[in-house]
């Protein structure tokens, strides 16, 4: 196993409901609640949400792209610290000067639109993160990279590869009991 293999959390296989413990979490992850919010497209290992699936329009009816959002503060936060450093730059680059990366970076995008166009077409909206010809955000991508599962985003995948273990501290937000744990105690 590599070492970047090591650093990454698990795949979660499916997408799952979103339980009234999970839309608490994202609340105080975000500090407010969710709009659009579709299902947990990955948990994190400590067990809390770390990438929700919105809807592609807001409950009026606003156009949101963003079909993979980033909830885990901390992993948000490792993140805005490899964008402070010049990580999408170097990644920009390497898609003007990498015809290989480009067409994978391409297919990922092709895979954002498909998975989005199959709850909502949004005609003439673009995937998100700046695909398919830059990197504009590498929260964006390391959420699809996180809800798709290794392989689908390379660019996701990098990025997720260079960030620290966020979950080895235990959970970014206390976790809140499902209805009916603890009682009876």
């Amino acid at each position: 196993m590599s070492v970047s293999e090591h650093r990454m959390p698990p795949p979660q296989t499916e997408r799952t409901e979103p339980t009234e413990a999970d839309i608490a979490a994202f609340k105080e992850q975000l500090g407010r609640p969710p709009r659009g919010l579709r299902a947990i497209a990955h948990r994190c290992p400590c067990g809390q949400p770390d990438v929700v699936e919105t809807a592609p329009r807001l409950e009026d009816g606003t156009p949101f792209p963003t079909l993979y959002y980033l909830t885990c503060p901390r992993a948000a936060s490792a993140i805005g610290t490899l964008e402070a450093n010049g990580v999408m730059k170097e990644m920009t680059e390497r898609l003007g000067r990498d015809p290989e990366l480009a067409a994978k970076y391409r297919a990922a995008h092709e895979d954002y639109i498909r998975r989005r166009d199959e709850i909502e077409e949004l005609k003439g909206f673009p995937s998100a993160g700046g695909m398919p010809d830059r990197v504009k955000c590498l929260h964006v991508l390391v959420g699809h990279s996180l809800a798709a599962g290794p392989g689908v985003n390379p660019l996701g995948d990098e990025a997720l590869a260079m960030l620290p273990q966020w979950w080895r501290k235990g959970p970014c937000v206390t976790p809140c009991p499902e209805p009916g744990e603890g009682e009876g105690e």
